[in-house]
């Protein structure tokens, strides 16, 4: 489909190692004159669900500076653009939890907020797992549990879980697992 969108002026606001902020003066699809904000992420957030052949799996906790909130969620982390994402994947999971794995099957790709940036997300499952210690960055300060997937499952079905890509990825797993695909 063609952009309805017409771009007047595009100017960075702001710009780090991670995002940059675009503002951007714009003819919206009606014919109006309006602005649009963008924020365009230097990364590729990637997520893993690490299953054992118990079905039990790993998450992560951590205080969130952006909610002020402390949040559980799945190993998560940034992919370099250009990196291949399993490679990414892999460092994610051993640094955060200690988990490697011989096995990892793709399971999602999403965009994570289309309407103002465009962050976008792969998530894996690690399988044939084998346990390490975990090596997080300096600025991770982790907790780490292992718990059987169906409690993480109702854990996100109650809202203890709420980030996006942890909720997400935790459903397919689940829908997966339902329909015999794991």
């Amino acid at each position: 489909m063609k952009n309805p969108w017409k771009t007047l002026t595009n100017e960075i606001r702001y710009d780090n190692p991670w995002i940059q902020v675009t503002h951007r003066d714009v003819i919206n699809p009606g014919g109006g004159k309006g602005i649009y904000g963008m924020v365009h992420f230097k990364n590729l957030a990637i997520a893993i669900v690490p299953l054992d052949k118990d079905l039990n799996t790993w998450i992560v906790g951590q205080y969130r500076y952006t909610l002020e909130a402390y949040s559980w969620e799945i190993p998560e982390g940034g992919g370099l653009i250009g990196v291949d994402p399993i490679d990414s994947a892999k460092r994610e999971l051993k640094e955060e939890t200690g988990v490697t794995a011989k096995k990892w099957t793709k399971i999602l790709d999403m965009h994570m907020s289309n309407s103002v940036s465009d962050e976008a997300s792969i998530t894996y499952v690690a399988q044939d797992l084998e346990i390490g210690e975990a090596e997080p960055e300096e600025s991770e300060d982790l907790v780490v549990k292992k718990l059987p997937f169906e409690e993480v499952f109702q854990m996100a079905m109650n809202g203890e879980i709420t980030d996006a890509l942890a909720v997400a990825s935790i459903f397919k797993v689940q829908m997966m697992l339902e329909k015999g695909m794991l």
